[in-house]
């Protein structure tokens, strides 16, 4: 193959993804992550779940922290965070999980 042919694909294969990678997805998660992390106890454990749709979940190991979450995540980003549930953290015994949906 010569170098003035490098770049060019075969006439029956198409490009997947353009010159330029679209980081729309990621940066709403961060600016979600960042109001979380602005918001919640520095030590929360904070994470994304995509099943469908949006859910964010939120590790912390003490009962009272899970109490605050579940007052302030509602509050937060004009109450994008809602059906706000409770339970362990799976795998660890001593951690608590907030999980909400997550609606943008």
């Amino acid at each position: 193959m010569s170098a003035r042919n490098e770049g060019k694909l075969p006439e029956n294969v198409d490009r997947l993804h353009g010159d330029k990678r679209s980081t729309v997805v990621s940066d709403e998660l961060n600016k979600l992550l960042t109001l979380l992390r602005d918001s919640l106890p520095k030590e929360a454990a904070i994470s994304f779940l995509f099943d469908g749709r949006l859910l964010v979940r939120i590790d912390v190991r003490q009962l009272e922290q899970v109490l605050a979450i579940e007052m302030v995540l509602p509050t937060l980003g004009g109450g994008i965070f809602h059906d706000v549930q409770r339970g362990q953290a799976p795998n660890h015994s001593f951690m608590h999980r907030v999980t909400a949906r997550v609606d943008r």
